[in-house]
């Protein structure tokens, strides 16, 4: 047992000191404050040195951290790092209770909290704050989803001291967490407030204002700790832009960031569909995958041990099989050295599809390091097809030792080419991923912890398939006396889903009227387009500084990048800059961290350290995790939900017509009775194995495989099929079903390849 040879003791034996956990959630338009406390008891008779590791979101900041034990409050202070843990171990030794938060060393997005020493039977209340930017979903909701794991973990003295880095989480049923959360949030727009979802149950939404542009919510007593919290938020009029102005800080001198008002403006444009479908069926694909020794690790630390390498292969599945017809593709594989699945590209048809599937399935993490540069320059190498925008897709989980010299290759191919970056797990460099993205106008995501790679490259290809969005323009117009320092870096891709934030600092004072007009231009496919937004200056009023924060963490994220591109070359004065701006925003960055000490009586405390550990509630991620990944069987499937699929799904969303209402409407092949088997030994994922017989073309082939896939005999398949319709549309009518029938937690995944086969389907019906 793992628990036990890590010396981590389970909720049964001991009981666990974390009490409570109360969340204030502020929401300002595409932007949010978390403010969270978190209630301790050491119940030993011997004190405890305690480690709070926080795994944050990974656009998030911690801006607040204080602490009360007993009577005694403790603020932290940001403070470069060094110095900050001289102070941490100073403080300990002398017997004084300390606490440290800093980014941890393999990933800024894990925080390590040394909470120090707690006496016995004392209680202990820490509060932390963030900022983040919200995600936006498909439907245009903003996504805020509360960490789940707020787990402190208990270091005895003298084990790897105060970094928190050998982190072990166990896992207990939910019903066994002894603690409580309560969960508010309250939300404010430009723009009126639409709705307020979640899957926990929440208290109804209440409005504060006629307008509906402010807002309250909160989470129904009673949580059970069994699932996520999240909220997704929709507004009205969502791709209309919005500024946003906020206050500066009344302390902060003026002329600095925290001082002056800083404006957020935030971009979510839809394009015109008539551009977007003339442009979306070329294209040439390239896909250029790391198979380095590393991909061999699992993904993430579930119990499921697939390897990177194994679901990067699933990814490439998916990804042939959404490519339109009558594009381009090919592969490359990368380690040590480079292979190619063609000497160049070829069109794609079901024969080349076939080939580079059987050649994708033979892949392992074989090719020793990480060498990307000779690969590159070989696709680079190769003349452009006419009228096929060349569209590049890399996958790698490490870090090159020649970031610069890839990162300026792409950039001096630009013109021909847009680049797409896939970060795969937590060692995978930030400034390559996000280099190549912004150099090669592509997008760049990141594949950590328990992230499913597929959703998130299908989110790439949608983006690659659309037509380049070019000359983008913002520019300011501002009453005299004032001017504007944009504080993120310079909008170089817009993509329709995607949401850009960016923000600007307002100097000086204006004595005119107070309005201020960004113009937004860029042209689609050789169609200009242009939006002027005029917004007020004066700032909203007791509007917290969440976008102060979140500017001051833009800015620090570029600096770092700078500085960590340039090694050091420079006089440190990059370096200087980041800790002065920390310091000043008090958001933390990769070069400080925060601090307190509770001087106290200088009293050492008696008695040995213990090591304890809280239980993290074992949850399903419903809404991330497929139930394909369950080892449950693929559920019954009745006639009545196979006719409520049918004529809704696929006759409304996917716009079929009504001739092949027949072909389900006296249909019994999924009747009550009928229990769907699974195979014995499932090969694969379900939802793999139906995608992996789809054609070239869109169809599919009713034959035993597409039976067994579907979990029926041949003779089921085919006895119900009505005379009229032929064998390809029927095959592809029932795997159309079936994905709409319990795939819908996949979408994002297989919709690209379900569009090809009802377009396969429309064709056939003329």
């Amino acid at each position: 047992n793992m628990a036990n040879c890590c010396g981590l003791l389970t909720a049964q034996k001991e009981p666990v000191p974390l009490k409570s956990v109360e969340v204030e959630l502020d929401v300002r338009d595409h932007v949010a404050t978390v403010v969270s406390t978190l209630n301790y008891e050491n119940k030993e008779d011997k004190p405890l040195e305690a480690v709070f590791v926080f795994p944050l979101p990974g656009d998030a900041a911690v801006c607040h951290f204080s602490a009360k034990i007993g009577q005694t409050q403790i603020v932290a202070e940001v403070k470069e790092k060094q110095e900050a843990r001289q102070k941490y171990d100073d403080a300990l030794s002398s017997g004084q209770q300390a606490f440290l938060l800093e980014e941890s060393e393999q990933s800024p997005d894990i925080f390590s909290l040394s909470v120090g020493s707690l006496p016995p039977g004392e209680s202990a209340s820490i509060r932390l704050e963030y900022v983040t930017e919200l995600a936006v979903q498909a439907d245009d909701g903003l996504r805020f989803c509360l960490p789940a794991v707020l787990n402190p973990r208990y270091q005895p003295q003298g084990s790897g001291g105060s970094g928190g880095g050998s982190v072990q989480v166990t896992s207990v049923p939910a019903s066994l967490v002894p603690y409580s959360l309560s969960f508010s949030a309250r939300v404010s727009s430009p723009h009126p407030i639409s709705k307020v979802e979640s899957h926990c149950s929440l208290d109804p939404l209440q409005y504060l204002n006629t307008e509906q542009t402010q807002a309250t919510v909160k989470l129904a007593a009673g949580h059970k700790f069994d699932r996520d919290v999240e909220l997704l938020i929709y507004y009205k009029d969502a791709h209309q832009p919005t500024a946003v102005v906020e206050a500066g800080q009344a302390s902060a001198k003026p002329g600095t960031l925290m001082g002056d008002p800083v404006v957020m403006l935030s971009l979510y444009p839809e394009f015109c569909q008539a551009v977007m479908s003339s442009v979306s069926s070329c294209g040439e694909f390239v896909f250029l995958l790391d198979r380095s020794g590393s991909m061999d690790c699992a993904t993430n630390n579930s119990k499921q041990q697939e390897t990177r390498i194994g679901s990067a292969r699933d990814t490439l599945l998916l990804l042939l099989k959404s490519l339109p017809m009558g594009c381009y593709f090919n592969i490359y594989s990368f380690g040590s050295s480079y292979e190619h699945i063609f000497s160049k590209s070829v069109e794609y048809s079901q024969k080349t599809m076939e080939e580079a599937l059987k050649k994708v399935e033979q892949m392992g993490a074989d090719l020793g390091g990480t060498e990307i540069l000779e690969p590159l320059k070989h696709i680079y190498s190769q003349s452009c097809i006419p009228s096929q925008p060349r569209q590049l897709f890399v996958f790698t989980d490490g870090e090159v030792g020649n970031t610069k010299e890839v990162i300026n290759l792409v950039k001096k191919n630009s013109g021909s080419h847009r680049c797409f970056s896939f970060g795969i797990g937590e060692g995978a460099s930030s400034a390559l991923i996000n280099g190549l993205a912004k150099e090669g106008g592509g997008h760049a995501q990141f594949i950590t912890g328990t992230d499913r790679m597929q959703p998130k490259v299908m989110q790439s290809l949608r983006f690659a398939l659309q037509p380049a969005v070019e000359d983008i323009s913002v520019t300011w117009d501002l009453p005299k006396g004032v001017s504007i320092t944009v504080l993120s870096p310079p909008i170089t891709t817009i993509f329709q889903g995607q949401r850009s934030l960016v923000y600007a600092q307002l100097t000086g004072q204006s004595s005119e009227a107070a309005e201020g007009c960004v113009m937004v231009k860029y042209s689609l496919a050789g169609h200009p387009s242009q939006n002027q937004l005029h917004f007020s200056l004066k700032p909203a009023e007791n509007s917290g500084l969440t976008v102060h924060r979140l500017a001051a963490r833009t800015l620090i994220r570029s600096l770092e990048m700078e500085e960590r591109e340039d090694r050091g070359e420079q006089d440190g004065g990059v370096k200087k800059k980041v800790v002065e701006l920390s310091v000043q925003s008090g958001v933390s960055s990769s070069f400080t961290a925060f601090i307190a000490v509770n001087k106290g009586d200088g009293e050492a405390i008696q008695g040995s350290l213990v090591r304890r550990d809280v239980p993290t509630p074992m949850y399903r991620r419903m809404m991330i995790t497929p139930c394909c990944l369950m080892a449950s069987a693929v559920p019954d499937i009745t006639a009545c939900d196979y006719n409520l699929i049918m004529e809704n799904d696929l006759e409304n969303d996917l716009g079929l017509s009504e001739e092949y209402e027949e072909a389900w409407s006296d249909n019994d092949l999924f009747a009550e009775e009928d229990q769907i088997a699974m195979p014995k030994q499932p090969r694969r994922d379900p939802l793999l194995q139906l995608v992996s017989l789809q054609k070239a073309s869109g169809c599919w082939v009713l034959d035993p495989a597409l039976a067994a896939a579907l979990g029926k005999t041949s003779e089921e398949v085919e006895n119900i099929k009505p005379s009229a319709v032929n064998q390809e549309v029927w095959a592809t009518i029932l795997a159309l079903i079936w994905l709409h029938g319990f795939k819908m937690d996949a979408q994002e995944e297989w919709e690209l390849l379900a569009m090809k086969a009802v377009s396969w389907l429309r064709a056939q019906n003329g």
